[in-house]
């Protein structure tokens, strides 16, 4: 009897749930179910594991591939530099000494390489002092310990010709080589290195100490602080765990509709476990079980994947970056976030399912039955309120610009993300309302789309995101390479070099009186580009030469970005421009498209200095009411010309740094203006290799020039079309398995119809119908995210909404109208095959 009493107690003490034990009955439930179902969560697995692998190897790249925090500074706070004949030098080391304690020289002579123009260092510095250690690295051998030795860079006893053990010879002493060493901060520095005190005239002296807390000002005009690392908003590491955090959004999204169908699938099994005493929150738990397990899983994948995919890539980023890269040198404040985020969002996936599956009574639950269909009108009016709302954030955004309107721009995004996801469920219901008066097997997937909402929203929200980035990039890229005055894209073609007349930025003509005795004379530099240009086949050397005349917009912020060249009739021959084609009244040429057509344009002759009554653009910005300027720059008649004659001309080269907008000699002639060399272009017959650039680059260095050779800047086309792959490729691939588990959601339906007599081809239109109405349905609703967003920054943004009128319609009509399309040929192609049994369901 007592017995019996203390059970009867017991039990009305357990917790209603069944406390810990059925909690971990339902874990070891939800492993098993994993275990025997990871194929049918394969794709959300795998999604999550490239997500981590790319967020680890892409935060690695983000960040290791920097210029490294002790460049130069070692480990020390800051830095003196002084020229080798400074005076009283010793004085002034003994006086930092003094005052902030330890200190370390370093003093280097600049030498160069025999017959090459390439230099090196003779380094005077102790590897194992007190601030340079970072800077110093062995690689075999041993350092130098007598005035007799030297420690030199794998590329300098290369140019040498000497190995450890060998004599080193400069400037008339010998010394042996006993090691091979490397600045691991800098794999481009090439130096020699000695002891202290064996550099008998140096070039530059650095001093390493540390004055915590004293600015460089209050020590001295030589001195330099270490900077400090980047910790704003938009930082590597956050721009990374920004777009982790999107992708495992969009993951979370998809994996709504995987753990969804899961709960359908195991709805018999939930409903035997309720019916033998198991609470809505022990199931519950168990369908959440089931998603952190996907999470926990996925993420470790991704981590031992990520790793295995950075440790290959390493040697190449060490190459690209130029600095040694430690083995396990990963960002982990970015890939344990990111591990999390991805447990998160599968557990989040899971919840709602998980809180769908309780309420289906248990009766219905043992029958398989699916729950009835959610009504969804009431998230329609909440998604168009926040899409409205999303509009005026990127509106805000776009007015403050610079000054604070980059931190507007993440609420708007979260704030459109959402609104998409509310909207997605009524773009639903209305595609299965239109598709009422369908052909019969139409209206089954589409109704099958309205009818499972809760899986097919899910699908639909991450088809929209995706093709709302697209669109995004679409459109701003087509508005900012159509920008006819901030002209961008690629600098250069493959086979064009460009020589400049000292810096690229441009000087003071040759032969003048400020820098004779600095560089050689033009015809010098002419000659050695005329031997180059021979030697690389080519004949087409164009002497480009430029005016103190400007080319600028009136309006205030719309400031013409680029170099006017001279049209002379040497550089019109080498592009094929017979003179006859030339307007004669023409003041500028151009192959920038809607220049021609642009009003209130400005052509400015005054020099650098404007003459009295010009206003400059610092100046126009500083004037008007409320200090914010006026709209319009002013236009005297005695220093500039308003709305000049402005020719198109579609055989000017089209490279940023070419002459794609020349002046041309009639204007020339009639401002008076005075022409001085800027450079020589060179144009070869095929594409330069890199060896021909190397030379290139030598022959510049050797007569005083610089050199501009094709950059990697993508063009406009290489940014839509990747951007509309994008778009595509995701969304075929959320489609590919969201496509999947409504087939298998609906497999009852498909074997009734199957055992009435639907033929295969009713099966394919059944599924090419669900694809191509999701896929279309995410492309429509992408768009009008995307252009919500375009539209709201554009309208206040200086550039404004002329920005629209280059559509890239090419590019829109394959996301809005071909994806669909593909993805229903491919559901079509995929589908109709007959069920495997008919007559009854199959038992899970």
């Amino acid at each position: 009897m007592t017995t019996t009493l203390d059970r009867a107690v017991s039990l009305e003490h357990r917790p209603k749930d069944g406390g810990a034990p059925a909690r971990s009955a339902m874990v070891r439930w939800a492993w098993r179910m994993f275990r025997r179902e990871w194929r049918q969560q394969m794709l959300i697995l795998a999604l999550i594991v490239v997500a981590v692998a790319a967020t680890a190897v892409g935060s690695a790249v983000a960040t290791d591939t920097q210029a490294p925090s002790t460049l130069t500074f070692g480990t020390a706070q800051d830095l003196a530099s002084f020229g080798g004949s400074t005076p009283h030098l010793a004085s002034k080391v003994a006086a930092l000494e003094h005052r902030f304690g330890r200190v370390q020289v370093i003093e280097s002579q600049t030498l160069h390489v025999p017959g090459s123009v390439e230099t090196y260092a003779l380094r005077a510095q102790n590897p194992n002092g007190p601030f340079a250690g970072p800077l110093t690295s062995l690689l075999s051998g041993h350092y130098p310990t007598d005035a007799g030795q030297v420690a030199l860079t794998q590329g300098l006893a290369t140019d040498f010709h000497v190995s450890v053990g060998g004599t080193w010879h400069e400037g008339g002493s010998a010394r042996q080589v006993v090691g091979i060493v490397q600045n691991p901060d800098s794999l481009l520095d090439e130096f020699a290195l000695v002891l202290p005190g064996q550099v008998p005239h140096p070039t530059q002296v650095i001093v390493l100490f540390d004055a915590r807390g004293v600015s460089p000002q209050a020590i001295g005009p030589n001195v330099r602080e270490r900077g400090a690392t980047s910790t704003g908003a938009f930082n590597p590491t956050t721009i990374v765990l920004t777009i982790a955090t999107i992708g495992l959004l969009l993951i979370a999204l998809v994996a709504v509709g995987g753990f969804t169908v899961l709960a359908q699938r195991r709805l018999r099994a939930i409903g035997m476990v309720e019916s033998l005493g198991a609470t809505d929150r022990n199931i519950g738990f168990a369908v959440r079980a089931n998603g952190v397990v996907v999470g926990v899983v996925g993420a470790v994948l991704g981590l031992v994947l990520g790793l295995v995919a950075w440790l290959a890539y390493r040697p190449t980023a060490e190459s690209n970056s130029h600095h040694v890269i430690g083995v396990f040198a990963l960002p982990w404040e970015v890939i344990g976030p990111a591990m999390a985020l991805a447990v998160l969002a599968t557990y989040v996936a899971a919840s709602r399912p998980a809180r769908s599956i309780t309420k289906v009574p248990v009766v219905a639950a043992l029958s398989g039955r699916p729950p009835p269909p959610r009504q969804v009108r009431r998230s329609a009016l909440p998604g168009v309120i926040f899409l409205i709302g999303a509009f005026f954030l990127f509106g805000l955004s776009g007015s403050l610009g610079n000054n604070g309107g980059v931190a507007i721009i993440i609420p708007a995004f979260v704030v459109l993300i959402v609104g998409v996801i509310l909207v997605a469920p009524f773009c639903l219901s209305v595609l299965g309302r239109i598709g009422r008066r369908a052909p019969i097997a139409v209206r089954l997937a589409l109704r099958d789309l309205a009818r499972y909402r809760a899986r097919s929203a899910s699908a639909l929200s991450a088809i929209s995101l995706g093709v709302l980035i697209a669109i995004i990039v679409v459109v701003l890229a087509a508005g900012r390479y159509g920008n006819a005055l901030d002209y961008v894209g690629p600098n250069l073609a493959s086979n064009q070099l460009l020589f400049y007349v000292g810096s690229p930025t441009g000087g003071p003509a040759p032969g003048t009186a400020s820098n004779a005795t600095s560089q050689p004379s033009a015809a010098t530099m002419k000659a050695a580009v005329d031997r180059l240009a021979a030697d690389l086949g080519s004949h087409d050397v164009v002497q480009l030469e430029t005016t103190d005349a400007g080319l600028r917009h009136a309006a205030s912020g719309r400031q013409f970005g680029g170099q006017l060249f001279v049209a002379t009739p040497k550089l019109l021959r080498a592009f094929g421009i017979p003179e006859s084609e030339v307007n004669p009244r023409a003041d500028i040429l151009t192959m920038r498209q809607g220049l021609t057509t642009m009003s209130k344009m400005q052509l400015l002759y005054t020099g650098p200095t404007p003459q009295k009554g010009v206003v400059t653009g610092t100046q126009a910005q500083q004037r008007g009411p409320g200090g914010t300027g006026p709209t319009t720059f002013r236009c005297p008649k005695s220093a500039c010309i308003a709305n000049p004659v402005i020719q198109a001309v579609s055989a000017l080269p089209s490279g940023t740094s070419a002459p794609n907008t020349v002046i041309t000699e009639h204007a020339v002639h009639t401002l008076h203006l005075e022409t001085s060399t800027q450079g020589w272009l060179v144009q070869t017959p095929s594409p330069l290799s890199a060896s021909q650039i190397n030379n290139a680059r030598l022959t510049a260095s050797a007569a005083g020039m610089s050199l501009e050779t094709k950059s990697s800047a993508p063009s406009s086309s290489e940014i839509l079309n990747w951007a509309t792959v994008f778009a595509i490729a995701l969304a075929l691939g959320i489609l590919a398995m969201s496509v999947g588990l409504i087939r298998s959601e609906t497999a009852r339906d498909l074997r009734t119809l199957t055992a009435a007599g639907a033929s295969g081809f009713a099966r394919r239109t059944i599924t090419a119908a669900t694809a191509g109405g999701l896929a279309f349905s995410g492309a429509v609703l992408g768009a009008v995210g995307g252009y919500v967003a375009c539209v709201g920054w554009l309208r206040t943004n200086y550039t404004g909404l002329q920005a629209l009128t280059h559509v890239p319609v090419v590019n829109l009509v394959l996301v809005i109208v071909g994806m669909p399309v593909l993805a229903a040929l491919g559901g079509w192609l995929l589908a109709g095959r007959e069920p495997s049994a008919i007559a009854h369901q199959p038992i899970e």
